[in-house]
């Protein structure tokens, strides 16, 4: 281990959940300071972003996997001042944004080395904060479980979200014809700013009828659904044939009635899953691929975190009653040490 983790506090502020509920429920209060073990990566945090994970962990519907923090949080950017054995990728100093399986929102975290990446040229540490959690998923379920192709048609609910608006860009820029929804006027308006082809109120306008019209009937290749619900009925009728739909949240419920003849009659691919609880290794994998073939998108411009809001480190409670009220556009970040930033 770095000797100069003998220099470092033994406490430090983080964020507690002090029972499950609202917002409210989070508290700003002391923490032993984290050490790393093996491999890892001792971070002081910069900056920590906001993700529906982290909402569900609060109100006890979703703990940590064993071993993980129960601090929340699960993506930080900052710098790395002290190493556990092995971990030999990062030196002293290094400016990193990585995936934490907890313990994001406080002063300092641990990772695997092998789970951080390179801040990249260009970017600030706010804006680092908002990569990992948004882009390990779509990478995973758009394209390494989606298997979406240039040329073919791809619709993500939710453009507007943190993982929407990830999803929107990087579907263009590999070359995808890209449709989403969003719930209102200016969510649209923004979707479209970032490269959807086609962006649909569906307060106003049922996807599926306007899919199949500005498809020729033919549908989309891919889905990315956060949805569920009466949703997962729909999305059957807007793919096409030998359709890939992925499902990574249910916020419209879990259950629904569906006609699964239609899974059979176009040969569809209903699949789903989860990061948080994967391995080391296996999350290790998609950040090498992210490394090799998105870092240098964004480091060229040609794709970037969309930024909502940023909240101080102690006002928690007002990121998470942002990101319920369900306004927001792109990233809501925490900013936990103004020095970095």
């Amino acid at each position: 281990m770095s000797d100069l983790f003998d220099d470092l506090p033994a406490r430090m502020q983080a964020i507690s959940i002090s029972r499950p509920g609202g917002p409210e429920v989070l508290e700003l209060r002391e923490h032993d300071l984290p050490r790393p073990g093996g491999g890892q990566l001792l971070i002081k945090i910069a900056a920590a972003g906001v993700n529906r994970p982290d909402m569900l962990q609060r109100q006890g519907a979703y703990p940590p996997p064993p071993g993980a923090p129960e601090i929340p949080g699960l993506e930080i950017a900052g710098t790395v001042v002290a190493t556990g054995n092995g971990a030999e990728r990062f030196d002293l100093g290094a400016k990193v944004t990585a995936l934490v399986p907890g313990g994001g929102y406080g002063e300092y975290a641990c990772v695997d080395a092998s789970n951080a990446l390179p801040v990249p040229e260009g970017l600030s540490m706010i804006e680092a904060a908002a990569l990992p959690e948004t882009f390990f998923t779509v990478w995973h379920n758009v394209f390494q479980r989606g298997k979406l192709k240039t040329g073919e048609r791809f619709l993500v609910h939710g453009g507007s979200s943190g993982i929407g608006t990830t999803a929107i860009q990087l579907a263009k820029a590999f070359g995808a014809v890209v449709y989403t929804t969003a719930g209102s006027t200016d969510k649209c308006a923004a979707c479209t700013a970032l490269g959807a082809d086609h962006a649909i109120n569906y307060r106003d306008e049922d996807f599926v009828e306007v899919i199949k019209d500005k498809t020729g009937g033919g549908g989309v290749d891919v889905i990315l659904d956060m949805v569920g619900g009466d949703y997962i009925h729909r999305n059957y009728s807007a793919a096409a044939m030998d359709g890939r739909i992925v499902q990574i949240a249910f916020l419209g419920g879990a259950k629904a009635e569906v006609n699964f003849a239609q899974l059979m009659m176009k040969r569809l691919v209903h699949t789903g899953s989860t990061l948080r609880a994967r391995s080391i290794e296996f999350k290790a994998i998609i950040a090498r691929e992210l490394e090799e073939q998105v870092w240098p998108l964004l480091e060229g411009g040609k794709i970037k975190p969309v930024m909502d809001e940023i909240f101080p480190l102690n006002d928690a409670s007002a990121a998470h009653a942002r990101m319920e009220e369900g306004q927001h556009i792109g990233k809501i970040v925490l900013e936990v040490d103004k020095a970095q930033n």
